[in-house]
């Protein structure tokens, strides 16, 4: 029984702490980037998670002078992303 109020408490620390890192993005991130991100992490959650975790990153030491826009995400988003390999078929 001492474990339901434990499990209430982390809940609302996980929802507190999410809260927190949405309020931070909506602060760093332009509209359409973050429209952007949301398009990303239906995708690739992963990828989404650490664009993140980067743009909070460099808003909390401020080293963020201004909002990070759309082409921003854009190019932080080639730059994070696994390059893929080309594959060639060659018929004989």
């Amino acid at each position: 029984m001492a474990e339901q109020p434990e499990r209430g408490q982390n809940d609302k620390d996980a929802q507190e702490r999410k809260m927190m890192r949405e309020a931070a993005l909506r602060m760093a991130l332009t509209s359409e980037a973050r429209e952007r991100l949301a398009n990303v992490r239906m995708v690739k959650p992963d990828l989404a998670s650490s664009i993140e975790e980067y743009v909070i990153q460099l808003a909390s030491s401020g080293k963020l002078k201004a909002a990070i826009d759309d082409d921003q995400l854009k190019q932080m988003l080639t730059t994070l992303q696994p390059k893929k390999r080309e594959i060639h078929i060659r018929r004989i």
